[in-house]
């Protein structure tokens, strides 16, 4: 694997862990009076970073932002939330797997293919 899909997976799976701890704490505070959801963005962001080469993706800052009230209406949906949590989980365990599978093939490569 080369140095920027190593750098990019990594910030990647970084971008991730932490959706999932900002849509834990949506489904954690939807019952609130004050709920205000919040939510990461990084994808588009960390593709700009990766053109510009592994330095720009490991500098780039993760953030949990306010999600723009209008956009979710004036109920806090559940639903959609539950839906963010299971396709981000799937997102993780995909990029787990293809590292697990970029491994094994180093490790054959050092065996001398045994």
């Amino acid at each position: 694997m080369d140095a920027i899909s190593s750098v990019i997976i990594n910030k990647a799976l970084d971008g991730l862990s932490l959706r999932a701890q900002a849509t834990a704490q949506n489904i954690a505070s939807a019952s609130s009076r004050d709920f205000r959801p919040v939510q990461v963005k990084f994808e588009e962001s960390l593709k700009a970073a990766a053109a510009k080469g592994p330095d720009a993706v490991r500098d780039m800052t993760l953030r949990i932002t306010r999600a723009d009230p209008s956009s979710l209406g004036d109920e806090p949906r559940l639903d959609l939330e539950l839906a963010t949590a299971s396709e981000t989980a799937l997102r993780y365990t995909a990029l787990l797997d293809l590292l697990g599978r970029q491994m094994q093939i180093s490790r054959v490569a050092v065996r001398g293919g045994q």
